[in-house]
């Protein structure tokens, strides 16, 4: 009896032992030590991406609820102890609707819903290979590639699925362009802006227009390749970024105003080169990230458009050298009054990146470790 004792012992021992190798990430909290400039906002979620395969999606919290700003690194794991991987593959977009925390994990074909409050899970829904969500009367919709991520070219068309925010069950899907991304839901109609991007080089150019009632695709509008980012600014008009195809034609940004029968066309289009954007008044905040042929090496580019003018009024966002310094410009976010921002910086993809913080005129103040490719970020209004 004394020899099973001691092999047992020795044998959780060892065990033990080969678990050494993990990591566990625990919650971090840390006082950036600036002033805060008290709002309705009351916080900031940022969503990590977390290198593809690496399952290391990460949730953030920015505290802007006190007289100084504190920074919460990994909430989710703490908040929710008996999720057992976390959050999962790739956070691809965050939003809040009503009292509801909304993530996109891509490769895990998962949507997590939470409390917006604390970040406390609600339950799921599983959505093969989603990509953004945008909401609309009580629902929400989220657009997915449907094919896996190695379908490459032989990849079928993508979808938009319709969820219950309140039961989170799928209610009905509708099939639109190639591996569809963001979304915009206006005036009773879906704008998705389609990047086909599984299907180089051959990629998809248009925005897919569905009626809401229906959840029937109606048209398709030819834009430029590869599109990404949309958004819809105060005036009611659309602006979408393209990526290009990584080669001879660069990433651009597009307007398009929407015609009395629901349809959109293109009246501006912006010559620059933005990767993503932040609309806030007539202001669009932008980036650009792009590579340069002859230099064997990305450029970056920042700058303002006034939305009524359609002028850049503006070709940088900040003087401050810790702008120049960012490595890889992978999210930006407005605050809707102040008008401060903050630009995410995912460094070399596979470590800890940065939030770094400007004010409304552009001064640096201050910057936080974030997790791993800080991308995505939401502001949460008082409850």
């Amino acid at each position: 009896m004394k020899e099973k004792v001691i092999t047992v012992i020795l044998t959780i021992l060892l065990i033990s032992a080969c678990r050494t190798d993990e990591t566990i990430a625990y919650m971090e909290e840390e006082d950036t030590g600036a002033t805060n400039t008290k709002s309705e906002v009351v916080g900031m979620y940022v969503l990590n991406e977390g290198n593809m395969g690496s399952n290391k999606c990460t949730l953030d919290y920015l505290d802007l609820s006190g007289e100084t700003v504190h920074y919460l690194r990994n909430i989710y794991a703490e908040r929710n102890p008996s999720e057992v991987k976390e959050l999962g593959d790739v956070g691809n977009d965050i939003q809040i609707y009503g009292s509801q925390l909304w993530m996109v994990i891509n490769c895990s074909n998962k949507v997590e819903v939470c409390r917006a409050k604390d970040a406390v899970k609600i339950g799921k829904v599983n959505v093969p290979n989603c990509r953004y969500v945008t909401f609309d009367g009580g629902y929400a919709y989220v657009s997915s590639y449907v094919g896996p991520v190695s379908a490459g070219s032989n990849s079928p068309r993508g979808m938009v699925y319709k969820i219950d925010t309140l039961t989170l069950q799928k209610v009905d899907s509708c099939v639109v362009g190639y591996q569809p991304e963001e979304m915009v839901a206006t005036g009773g109609k879906l704008y998705i802006a389609n990047s086909g991007g599984y299907n180089y080089p051959n990629y998809d150019s248009s925005i897919s227009q569905v009626d809401l009632r229906t959840m029937q695709e109606e048209a398709q509008i030819e834009v430029a390749l590869n599109l990404h980012h949309l958004k819809l600014d105060r005036y009611g008009q659309l602006w979408v970024s393209s990526r290009g195809n990584y080669e001879e034609i660069s990433p651009n940004l597009y307007c398009l105003r929407i015609t009395e029968s629901g349809q959109p066309i293109v009246t501006h289009q912006m010559d620059i080169q933005v990767s993503d954007f932040c609309l806030v008044g007539d202001s669009l905040y932008y980036y650009g990230v792009g590579w340069n042929q002859v230099k064997q090496e990305n450029t970056r580019n920042y700058g303002i458009i006034n939305v009524r003018t359609h002028q850049i009024v503006n070709n940088t966002l900040s003087t401050a050298q810790e702008l120049e310094k960012i490595r890889m410009p992978y999210g930006i976010i407005v605050h809707p009054k102040h008008r401060d921002f903050y630009v995410m910086d995912a460094k070399n993809y596979v470590s800890s990146g940065e939030l770094l913080h400007f004010k409304a005129d552009g001064t640096f103040d201050y910057k936080v470790r974030t997790g791993d490719i800080p991308a995505h970020a939401v502001f949460l209004w008082e409850m």
